[in-house]
C-alpha cells in the first residue's frame, strides 16, 4: 500500500516538474520572440547596432526581424523639428549689438540616420545644429548695418538659411525653415531708429500733403480754364449770332433800298413784251397793237 502510494507521488512529481519545463521553455520562447522583432514607428528609421557597431543601412518604418540579444536597434526621428534660439548674439556691420530669437525647423535625412547616428548621437541638435545656427547668423549679420538688418530682415533671413544649409548638407540635416521673429537692439539705438522713423514719417506726410496741395491747384487751375474757355465760346458763339443777325439786317435793308430806287426811277410805263413778228403793247393808251401795224 505505501509503496503504490509512494509510486503515485514520484509519478505526479514527475508530471509537474513535465509541466514546470514546458512553461520555462514557452516563456524563454516568449522572450526569444520579443527579441528577435522591432518595430519602427512611422517617420523613423531605426538604426541597428550589433555588439556595438553601428549598421550602415537603417531599417524602414515597420516590423522587422533582428538577432536576438545581440542586435538592438536605435529609432531616430526623420520628422520635422523646431530648434529655438531665444538670445543670440551678433555683432552689426556699424558695430551694433543684437540679440535675435531664432526658429529652425529642419528633418534629419533617412539615408543620413546611420552616419548622424554613429558620428553624432542622438543629440546632434545641441551638438551640430545649434552651434552652426550661431556661427551663420554671426557671419550673416555682420555684412549689414542695424538699420539694413530691420528693413531688410526677410533678405538676411534668405541668405542665413543658405550658409546654415551649406553647413548642414554634409551631415544630412536637412533646413526646412528659418525664421527671424526678432530683433533687439541696445536701448539707445531704438530710440535713434524711432526717432529717425518718426522724422521720415513727418517727411512723407509734409510731402503729400504738398502734392496733394498741388493736385487741388491744378485741378483748380484746369477748372476755371475750361470754364474760361466755355465763356470764350459763347460770347464767341454770340458774337457770331449777332454778326449774323447784323448781316441779315443790313441785307435786307439793302433789298429794300434797291426796291425803293427802283420805284423812284419807274417812270409809270409797263416794259414791251416781244413774241415772234408782232410787238406787243400793254401799255395804259392801248395803242400796242398799232405800233406792230
Amino acid at each position: 500500500m505505501i509503496k503504490t502510494a509512494k509510486i503515485v507521488g514520484e509519478k505526479s512529481f514527475g508530471g509537474f516538474k513535465k509541466w514546470i519545463a514546458l512553461g520555462v521553455i514557452a516563456v524563454l520562447a516568449i522572450i526569444l520572440f520579443a527579441a528577435s522583432i522591432t518595430i519602427v514607428p512611422a517617420g523613423h528609421t531605426g538604426v541597428v547596432v550589433t555588439l556595438g557597431k553601428v549598421s550602415e543601412n537603417a531599417l524602414s518604418e515597420g516590423f522587422h526581424i533582428k538577432a536576438p540579444f545581440v542586435q538592438s536597434v536605435v529609432k531616430m526621428s526623420n520628422q520635422i523639428q523646431k530648434c529655438e534660439i531665444t538670445a543670440a548674439e551678433s555683432v552689426s556691420k556699424d558695430l551694433q549689438a543684437i540679440t535675435s530669437t531664432i526658429v529652425v525647423n529642419y528633418k534629419i535625412s533617412n539615408n543620413s540616420s546611420a552616419k548622424i547616428y554613429r558620428e553624432i548621437g542622438k543629440d546632434y541638435e545641441t551638438i551640430m545644429l545649434m552651434p552652426a545656427i550661431h556661427e551663420s547668423l554671426k557671419a550673416v549679420t555682420a555684412k549689414y548695418t542695424a538699420e539694413q538688418l530691420v528693413t531688410s530682415r526677410s533678405q538676411v533671413a534668405i541668405e542665413i538659411q543658405a550658409t546654415l544649409e551649406k553647413k548642414m548638407d554634409e551631415y544630412g540635416i536637412l533646413i526646412e525653415k528659418f525664421n527671424i521673429v526678432n530683433f533687439t537692439f541696445s536701448e539707445e539705438f531704438s530710440k535713434a531708429i524711432e526717432a529717425k522713423e518718426v522724422a521720415r514719417q513727418n517727411l512723407l506726410k509734409a510731402k503729400t500733403e504738398k502734392e496733394q496741395l498741388i493736385v487741388e491747384a491744378n485741378a483748380q487751375a484746369e477748372k476755371e480754364i475750361i470754364e474760361a474757355e466755355a465763356e470764350a465760346k459763347a460770347i464767341l458763339a454770340k458774337a457770331e449770332a449777332q454778326a449774323e443777325a447784323n448781316e441779315t439786317i443790313a441785307k435786307s435793308l439793302n433789298d429794300n433800298v434797291l426796291e425803293n430806287n427802283k420805284i423812284e426811277k419807274w417812270d409809270g410805263k409797263l416794259p414791251y413784251a416781244t413774241g415772234g413778228a408782232a410787238i406787243l403793247d400793254v401799255s395804259a393808251d392801248g395803242e400796242g397793237d398799232k405800233a406792230g401795224k
